[in-house]
């Protein structure tokens, strides 16, 4: 069986990513294609470069290049409570289950800029479980990260996360959990003492620790079918007996290895709870 002949761009890419995963240690190998090259191409345009060999040199050569590839290339994309029946199933459906635990181990996995750690950590306090959580909260992109643990967003965004809280079954008046300072939100402090904000790279590291809860939501889509089983396996080793696995809208553990392994709680919700 004679195979296609790969083309010049896919052999540029191959070596691209190999480069960067060799020199640098970040493995963007089983990314999905088709957003991978979108990405790679926008960056190129915003950075004036012809072709990607000649980008794979620059990135090689310049960390401040690759600290901006890093930005562009992974998807930050989220908001405070969005999907809000998500919340409000996980509110219903999980925190009675929660309530039997005396502590609570709960892991964000790609938390980006971390929207969404600071709305499960407000869904906690309002159930009063908050104070036996510890989040860890993770993400490969350091610069994301860093915006994560200064719980400032966007003042402009907060009407629309007070009309998604109060969908999400929000129980106070979601101004309560910030101050207004300029154009920005400030988040009260007390949602951050116990977020531990953490690099992991889904793609290369290992397990950490064993969890109650792990949230993985809009993550998977970005990679191929190798990557996700692999995080599929970390997520299925991480979880405690009965733990919870929370995906995003189009994700699914369905035709995977672990499906078997796992029992919908919410229907439609994307939230399994691991058999024993």
């Amino acid at each position: 069986m004679i195979l296609p002949k790969p083309s010049l761009e896919d052999i540029e890419i191959k070596l691209l990513l190999e480069g960067i995963y060799q020199y640098y240690g970040h493995d963007f190998r089983n990314y999905a294609v088709s957003s991978l090259k979108r990405r790679i191409y926008s960056f190129m345009r915003l950075e004036g470069v012809n072709n990607i060999s000649a980008l794979q040199e620059q990135l090689l050569h310049d960390r401040t290049c690759l600290e901006r590839f890093l930005l562009n290339l992974t998807v930050n994309v989220t908001s405070m409570f969005r999907d809000p029946s998500f919340y409000l199933a996980f509110r219903n459906q999980v925190v009675p289950i929660l309530r039997t635990y005396p502590f609570i181990r709960i892991w964000h996995a790609g938390c980006s800029s971390g929207e969404e750690v600071y709305s499960m950590a407000i869904l906690l306090q309002e159930e009063n479980l908050y104070h036996r959580c510890r989040i860890y909260a993770t993400d490969t992109n350091e610069k994301v990260l860093q915006n994560a643990k200064s719980g400032i967003f966007s003042l402009k965004m907060m009407q629309e996360y007070t009309q998604l809280y109060l969908k999400a079954g929000g129980k106070q008046s979601f101004s309560e959990y910030y101050t207004a300072a300029y154009d920005h939100a400030i988040f009260r402090a007390s949602l951050r003492e116990n977020i531990i904000f953490a690099q992991h790279n889904l793609a290369t590291d290992s397990s950490f620790n064993e969890f109650n809860v792990i949230f993985c939501r809009n993550v998977l889509i970005y990679f191929n079918q190798i990557l996700q089983k692999r995080v599929h396996t970390l997520f299925h080793n991480s979880l405690c007996s009965f733990g919870i696995l929370g995906l995003g809208k189009q994700e699914s553990i369905r035709f995977t290895p672990y499906e078997q392994y796992y029992e919908e709680i919410a229907k439609g919700e994307k939230l399994y709870r691991r058999l024993n």
